[in-house]
């Protein structure tokens, strides 16, 4: 039986490619493990910085890691999010069409592109190229894009470029073959939009499919045992409230600080906080003024590290902004289901619809995310009787199986068989 040639696109998988995982790094490594042909298609560029891949004069260059291919595709570096970031998403988009094109008649045509956005003119390549190779385009959409651009106020929803983003969204979902959403409630967007079958629309909803990120436990537990981290604090015997992650406005890191302010008389307790971001100098600055000597900013830590930190955990904090972001239809974040493979209870700052924690009983989702009320949580925590906690701690290892590549890759298949 013939394999089957299939290609993902994803602009960002470069950092896939440096660090030697992420979602279509894995998907791709369990898909040739099931006997598929896959090549990775991404930018040269990496996301906000200004190292690139050389594609030496070429639209684009090749690489193999761990068997799997990669096309780096040229465009421009970008940094922020300004007319270069625009540069950057466009280049790519006009350039996939020649490389694609080439590659093909290197190495064969694909029998299924899987496109996936953040941005959507990946989307629309993937519909538009798929067609003239006579192929069916599966379109995974990792973030409602132009809601988010929306919630931002980036764009007015119902301004001209806002009506036009949204006409490009539907569009997509109407073309693609299959849908893939990330978040269990995200098929919930389109019969809001009432852009389903069923409310007179054109959206099928048998063709959307949910598979969320997840996390490669065989490569989290090695690189958890052999990349010791060497840091006093986090190899004290206190108990360790952990926060892995941005440090901006969306992740409301400085409410970790003031629930830190509430428990500062708790010697044998301390916020150890690990990430940069555009609040960083502003919450260290708190630290010294508010003399919080129970918080410690780590800065940028490798994620090579990550698991080796969450072993070390008491417990772990998902902090958000009630207000940045719509949770209602779930939640998405790697950090998530890191923290769920860590093994250790976890308290959000959000309660989320289709909420994980609860459906594993693995941590605490908070109402209203006061600082107190994030405090009282932490020492609901702490407090806990040993079977209690340890109840808990299971329920997150055990629920991570089920957000393992090895069993989302299986959940990629049916969706690419379902296509052909």
């Amino acid at each position: 039986m013939k394999k089957k040639n299939i290609w993902l696109w994803n602009h960002y998988a470069t950092e896939m490619y440096k660090n030697r995982g992420g979602r279509h790094y894995w998907f791709a490594e369990n898909l040739i493990k099931q006997g598929y042909n896959v090549t990775v298609f991404c930018a040269n560029t990496f996301h906000n910085k200004l190292e690139s891949i050389d594609t030496e004069r070429n639209k684009y260059s090749t690489d193999i890691i761990d068997d799997i291919p990669f096309v780096f595709v040229k465009t421009f570096t970008a940094i922020g999010n300004g007319i270069d970031r625009v540069k950057n998403m466009s280049y790519f988009y006009f350039n996939l069409f020649s490389v694609a094109k080439e590659y093909a008649k290197l190495n064969g045509k694909p029998d299924v592109i899987l496109a996936s956005s953040v941005h959507p003119l990946t989307l629309v390549a993937g519909i538009q190229i798929a067609k003239k190779f006579g192929v069916p385009c599966i379109c995974e959409i990792r973030d409602l894009w132009p809601e988010a651009i929306f919630s931002f106020n980036k764009a007015k929803e119902n301004s001209l470029l806002g009506r036009g983003l949204t006409a490009g969204e539907q569009w997509i979902y109407k073309k693609a073959d299959a849908l893939i959403f990330t978040k269990e409630g995200d098929t919930d967007y389109i019969k809001e939009k009432k852009w389903d079958v069923e409310q007179g629309g054109d959206i099928n909803l048998d063709k959307c499919h949910y598979i969320n990120n997840g996390v490669d436990l065989g490569s989290f537990k090695l690189l958890a045992s052999n990349n010791e981290v060497d840091d006093t604090d986090l190899n004290s015997e206190k108990f360790n409230v952990i926060y892995v992650g941005a440090i901006r406005p969306v992740n409301n890191v400085g409410n970790l600080l003031d629930a830190a302010s509430i428990l500062k008389e708790k010697e044998d307790l301390q916020f150890l906080i690990y990430g940069d971001g555009n609040q960083r100098e502003m919450l260290e600055k708190r630290v010294v003024e508010e003399n919080l000597t129970n918080v410690k900013l780590k800065g940028f830590v490798n994620k090579r590290l990550i698991p080796n930190i969450l072993s070390k955990s008491s417990v772990n904090i998902l902090n958000y902004s009630q207000t940045r972001y719509n949770w209602a239809r779930g939640n998405s974040s790697n950090k998530l289901f890191e923290y769920m493979a860590s093994g250790k209870p976890i308290i959000s700052t959000v309660k989320m619809g289709y909420s994980i924690l609860d459906k594993y009983k693995c941590g605490i989702e908070l109402e209203n995310s006061t600082p107190e009320e994030l405090a009282g949580a932490i020492l609901q925590i702490k407090q806990s009787s040993e079977e209690q906690y340890n109840s808990l701690a299971q329920n997150a290892r055990k629920g991570a199986e089920d957000f393992d590549f090895k069993y989302l890759t299986s959940k990629l298949i049916n969706v690419i068989e379902s296509v052909k």
